[in-house]
């Protein structure tokens, strides 16, 4: 192995249950409890709510977004400004991704060599080289504590030839990650970097990118190039050898993840740590989640109920609120509306992940997840 890992970084399994495992990672900035769920704070803000308001939820960790907020505020800025825990006031671990999947997705006129891939912003028009170790840089002036390598997503509709060049060039980047993240000094010694496993939905594929990771050494390893357009099905069944290629004693992330089944499936195939934008976004446009699936606050059905989002809901939210003052908030178009239904989603989120960490320690995760499908699958009265 290339590369010493990070000292501070500690991760621990308490319990397992199949392949599923509880732990959790300690790091100076407090400790994340696995299976972890991490709200998206794209633009240094968890949409509608405040970072209080995300911990008291569960949360132990963000994710915040390597290409949004190089392009604005930016990173240097940023870094004059404390550093990205600083600047939006959270105070936890955050995890930074390294831009490529939304270079490939959202930025302009991208080109992609062996260097990295130039793009026109989607805000400005203004071009931009990001190469492995910018992204690195980016990630280190953010202040970030997981760190993730820069690699190369492409659809797994791609041809055989263009998914093994991709994951082939994601390896060479990988290294390049690696040795940008090792010379950054004290960011270095205090902080960690994660991998990023490609090969589309290819077991072959997946088996030689991992063993290139390992080959370089990361604190943690995501399965990237998944949740996009491929359906569940495919997407368990890569999970279903994908996770064991990596090292059982560091944790695993799979990367924007996902619906809740989608979640309690991964962990059942041994993933430790998920994000996805689902819980905020649904929450801006009148959806919610409960346990007996999502409902749209804005049908009329609602207009006049009396109950809470859910029966079954601790949050501040079904505490206080009916659905039909939400159903009001959200069809008048109140900012409250979004701000009550995210917080809402993001402790049914958190929630969720308390529960499968629990059923993990008791030895209960089959049960657990078969009733949990079972109820989710019902259409919420």
């Amino acid at each position: 192995m290339d590369h010493p890992v990070s000292p501070r970084f500690d991760f621990t399994i308490s319990s397992t249950d199949g392949a599923a495992r509880t732990g959790q990672i300690a790091m100076q900035r407090g400790v994340i409890r696995t299976p972890a769920f991490m709200p998206v704070g794209t633009a240094a803000t968890v949409k509608a709510m405040k970072p209080d308001d995300v911990a008291a939820a569960g949360a132990d960790i963000i994710l915040g977004n390597t290409y949004h907020l190089m392009l604005r505020p930016g990173a240097e800025r940023v870094a004059r400004l404390g550093g990205l825990h600083g600047f939006m006031g959270w105070s936890k671990p955050i995890l930074t991704d390294s831009g490529g999947y939304q270079v490939m997705s959202l930025a302009d006129l991208t080109k992609r060599s062996e260097e990295g891939v130039s793009f026109k912003s989607h805000l400005d028009g203004t071009r931009h080289l990001l190469s492995p170790e910018r992204s690195i840089e980016i990630q280190r002036l953010l202040g970030s504590n997981i760190v993730m390598a820069f690699d190369e997503l492409v659809p797994t509709t791609s041809t055989r030839e263009v998914q093994a060049a991709a994951m082939e060039r994601s390896m060479r980047w990988a290294k390049r990650s690696r040795d940008a993240f090792d010379a950054g000094g004290a960011h270095a010694d205090n902080n960690a970097i994660f991998g990023i496993q490609q090969g589309a939905l290819n077991e072959s594929f997946r088996k030689s990118s991992a063993d290139a990771l390992i080959n370089i050494g990361f604190d943690g390893y995501a399965v990237g190039g998944l949740a996009v357009g491929e359906g569940q099905e495919a997407m368990f069944g890569c999970l279903d050898f994908a996770p064991g290629q990596l090292p059982a004693d560091k944790p695993r992330y799979l990367m924007g993840v996902g619906k809740p089944d989608d979640i309690v499936g991964a962990v059942e195939r041994g993933i430790d740590m998920f994000d996805c934008v689902m819980p905020t976004r649904s929450g801006r446009t009148g959806q919610a989640f409960t346990r007996n699936g999502p409902i749209n606050i804005r049908n009329a059905r609602f207009a006049e109920d009396q109950l809470p989002l859910a029966a079954d809901c601790a949050c501040p939210v079904c505490a206080t609120w009916s659905r039909a003052y939400l159903h009001h908030l959200v069809r008048a178009g109140e900012m409250l509306g979004a701000m009550l239904m995210t917080e809402h989603n993001i402790w049914f989120y958190e929630t969720l992940m308390a529960d499968l960490r629990a059923a993990i320690a008791a030895g209960t995760l089959t049960k657990f997840a078969n009733d949990f499908r079972a109820e989710y699958g019902r259409k919420s009265s």
